[in-house]
């Protein structure tokens, strides 16, 4: 009677942890197809190959994505995103004359 109650107590902790591992889970594959439906052109992506780019098209029907590398247009699957990387609106690199990047708000170049 003993053997057989700490199987069942063995089996119920068991099912537990398989059921709270799974939940969260899906809760980040919802997270990241969530944020994966939400691409627009102009952001910064990643790919799963380590390839950095800007969205320029988003196809959701076929579920791909077109990414403008350096003047290079490559079409990936939307799935094949890796990261979506923050957007930096209203700052900008401005290069100095010695080389140096000056990373502020509203930089201009005088001449």
């Amino acid at each position: 009677m003993g053997n057989g109650f700490s199987i069942l107590i063995m089996l119920v902790v068991m099912m537990g942890l398989m059921f709270f591992m799974q939940r969260s889970q899906k809760k980040q594959a919802d997270k990241r197809m969530e944020s994966l439906n939400k691409l627009q052109k102009g952001y910064e992506v990643i790919t799963i190959g380590g390839l950095y780019g800007t969205v320029d098209e988003v196809d959701t029907e076929k579920k791909t994505v077109v990414l403008d590398v350096d003047g290079v247009y490559l079409t990936f699957e939307l799935t094949a995103i890796k990261t979506v990387l923050p957007l930096t609106e209203g700052i900008t690199a401005v290069a100095g004359a010695d080389g140096s990047v000056d990373m502020s708000e509203d930089t201009a170049i005088e001449e």
